[in-house]
């Protein structure tokens, strides 16, 4: 027989928390199903499922930045990185799967910044799992008709003769922003100048840091 233990505390001496559990839901009920049978008929193990997610919990925007910082370093490889951004991205033990991934580069005369209008697209492989504003319905819209106000509420604000181009992921094509680099990073390793490269600045909606900060 259940018990409320609302008003009573814990043997930590902390109140009673009270369960979160809930009913599947459906997609949850069919995620469960699928890898049960293709366990069940040997296409896969349990222990490559288990490999997988710890795969892509690994998955950070560190390693977006330390593609960016290669390029930042090495005119060769960014060349190569914005001709073929997966390929260049494989290149460094980044593999973005079946993805086209797209390089862009922000110069003093164009910022650039990501969005996905449909969804929430996004380089994973890359820059781990998406914040919870880039999904957002007021970010995915707003970024194509004001990109400049929605940019300043991030706190970049653009000189009036930089172009801002706006760059629409979907299922089959994703984009990172390289970030301009910043001034003073002369003779910096690859390690110290990943330090300065942000998740933010990766979508476009944030600057790579300054050495001082």
């Amino acid at each position: 027989m259940p018990h409320d233990h609302a008003d009573h505390l814990s043997p930590s001496g902390h109140p009673y928390r009270k369960d979160d559990d809930t009913p599947l839901n459906y997609w949850q009920t069919m995620e469960i199903a699928v890898r049960e049978l293709l366990i069940e008929k040997q296409i896969t193990t349990s222990d490559e499922v288990a490999a997988q997610i710890d795969a892509m919990d690994s998955r950070s925007p560190a390693n977006g930045a330390a593609v960016v910082a290669r390029a930042w370093s090495d005119p060769d490889f960014k060349e190569r990185l914005l001709k073929d951004g997966s390929a260049a991205c494989k290149e460094m033990g980044f593999d973005v799967g079946a993805l086209h991934l797209i390089a862009i580069e922000n110069t003093i005369d164009t910022h650039n910044v990501v969005v996905c209008t449909l969804c929430s697209c996004y380089p994973r492989n890359l820059l781990g799992l998406p914040p919870d504003w880039y999904k957002s319905r007021a970010y995915r819209a707003r970024t194509v008709k004001e990109p400049r106000k929605v940019l300043s509420e991030f706190g970049v604000e653009l000189p009036a003769t930089t172009k801002v181009r706006v760059h629409d992921s979907t299922a089959d094509m994703r984009y990172v922003v390289i970030p301009a680099r910043p001034d003073g990073t002369d003779g910096m390793g690859e390690e110290a100048l990943a330090a300065l490269v942000t998740r933010d600045s990766m979508i476009g909606t944030g600057l790579a840091r300054a050495p001082s900060a």
